[in-house]
């Protein structure tokens, strides 16, 4: 019999073993050197050492044999969209539209166009190549390439519960596989492609990956390094600052399950609302009143991303754990092309529009934007601070402000097109996001420029001043 008791082990059993994944990474040099994350080492840990190889963890099963915390991701990632909008950045700049696309245009451009090329040539990939080749696989098999890649283990999950619901029960799995061959192909790929760069004189404040910080190595920061992870906000004589904000995600997390149990009772034929889009539409609700009772700045921005992360780390384990291996097996072929297709993608749109699209630090801006196109945005964070230890190209800034907006979209696409694919309506999503994609590049081009008579390894606009002040603040230092 399955109860909150066998949950809740289920979590104090992945905890042990992200501790022990994070001890060996701080040891390790080969996963140091690649910046493996500790929890996608757990996931591997409970994945081989779990009910599918050697079986010695006593994760809570089902009577058929499969473990409970499969079913841990989807809740996991509602927790973590709940967060999204709660929050208030006390540095956060309001900026109009029109002002945004002035000034950081080719960063709106080239975010929201590597989006929709990546989930419409998924698609167009899956009709035209994998459909004609493996006619027995599920018609929504190819959005799984961005489900996992451009979106992590949370959208690989969401998406995927949405074709389980539909009835491909491996979707999840496929899914999952998408996810973590995307953050292997980031960390793996990204540093490739970071060391080529330092060669071949594309970097700018960085001219070899040898003097990183010892903290990016071990993942142990010395005390000299620490930042604080938030504001108390609230006193912890009523109630302690931690429970409240995560109290704030579970109201919206409780919100957003009612409302999808209510919509499920609503929508036409087999149509669906994702889950974590109604709890990210709560915490949105939810703080939308506290500012309406001058309540909203006791939210702090930085405690909520805090719960996000760690969230999010459990989800990255428990997905990869949850693996099945026969799945895997039964995909290997069509898996090996889609994930191939999926790396040309994020890579040729990184090396070859990148460098056309952006107006200075083009390889740095690059490389966040592979980051989190073959995995999530602490992986984009991850690979920019390797070249830009202090973030001073402003890349993550203008990503910050381009991003208010590009969500709009981003969530549109998670909400409406896996539903489509699932009844399948695939060729229209697949034209009109490959369709946005280019709109994306000639309106960039249009409104921003385009550098392709620049030799990738010349300065650009901005840079000589950048480089200059990094290098005095590196001599101080």
């Amino acid at each position: 019999m399955f109860g909150p008791y066998e949950m809740l082990m289920d979590f104090g059993l992945m905890s042990i073993i992200l501790l022990f994944a994070h001890l060996i990474r701080s040891k390790v040099k080969l996963l140091q050197y690649i910046y493996m994350p500790s929890s996608l080492i757990a996931g591997f840990i409970a994945l081989f050492c779990g009910w599918q190889f050697l079986d010695v963890l006593p994760f809570a099963v089902r009577e058929s044999g499969s473990p409970y915390m499969s079913s841990y991701p989807y809740l996991l990632v509602v927790v973590l969209f709940a967060t999204l909008f709660l929050g208030k950045d006390e540095h956060a700049k309001k900026v109009p539209f029109g002002k945004m696309v002035k000034d950081i245009g080719d960063t709106f451009f080239y975010n929201l166009g590597a989006e929709f090329w990546q989930f419409g040539a998924a698609l167009l990939f899956g009709i035209f190549v994998l459909s004609p080749l493996f006619p027995e696989i599920h018609k929504g098999f190819a959005l799984m390439l961005p489900a996992g890649f451009v979106g992590g283990h949370g959208y690989a999950t969401a998406i995927g519960k949405t074709f389980q619901n539909y009835g491909w029960e491996e979707a999840l799995t496929v899914g999952y596989t998408s996810a973590t061959v995307g953050l292997l192909s980031g960390v793996i790929g990204g540093m490739i492609l970071i060391n080529i760069a330092t060669r071949r004189g594309w970097t700018r404040l960085v001219k070899d990956v040898a003097s990183l910080p010892e903290s990016m190595l071990t993942g142990f920061v010395p005390a000299k390094e620490r930042v604080s992870m938030g504001k108390e906000t609230v006193n912890p004589i009523a109630l302690d600052p931690f429970t409240w904000h995560f109290a704030l995600t579970m109201a919206a997390f409780a919100i957003g399950y009612y409302v999808y149990t209510l919509t499920k009772t609503l929508m036409p034929g087999k149509y669906e609302i994702p889950m974590m889009c109604l709890s990210m539409l709560a915490g949105v609700l939810i703080q939308k009143i506290l500012d309406g009772m001058h309540l909203g700045h006791y939210v702090d921005k930085h405690v909520m991303n805090r719960i996000g992360s760690w969230v999010t780390d459990y989800l990255v384990a428990f997905g990869v754990a949850s693996i099945q291996i026969s799945v895997v097996v039964k995909y290997a072929m069509p898996m090996l092309l889609l994930f191939a297709f999926g790396v040309f993608l994020c890579v040729s749109f990184a090396l070859f529009l990148g460098r056309r699209v952006f107006h200075n630090f083009w390889f740095e801006r690059s490389i966040f934007v592979y980051g989190w196109n073959t995995g999530v945005v602490a992986m984009g964070v991850t690979l920019l601070r390797v070249v830009d230890p202090d973030f001073k190209t402003k890349t993550l800034e203008d990503y910050g402000l381009a991003y208010v907006f590009i969500s709009f979209f981003e969530i549109a696409i998670i909400t409406i097109v896996p539903s489509l694919v699932a009844n399948g309506i695939i060729l229209t999503p697949a034209l009109i996001l490959t369709g946005s994609a280019v709109a994306c590049i000639v309106l960039t081009r249009m409104l921003n420029g385009w550098h392709a008579d620049i030799p990738a390894n010349a300065l650009r606009e901005g840079e000589a001043e950048v480089i200059k002040e990094f290098n005095m603040e590196e001599k101080v230092a």
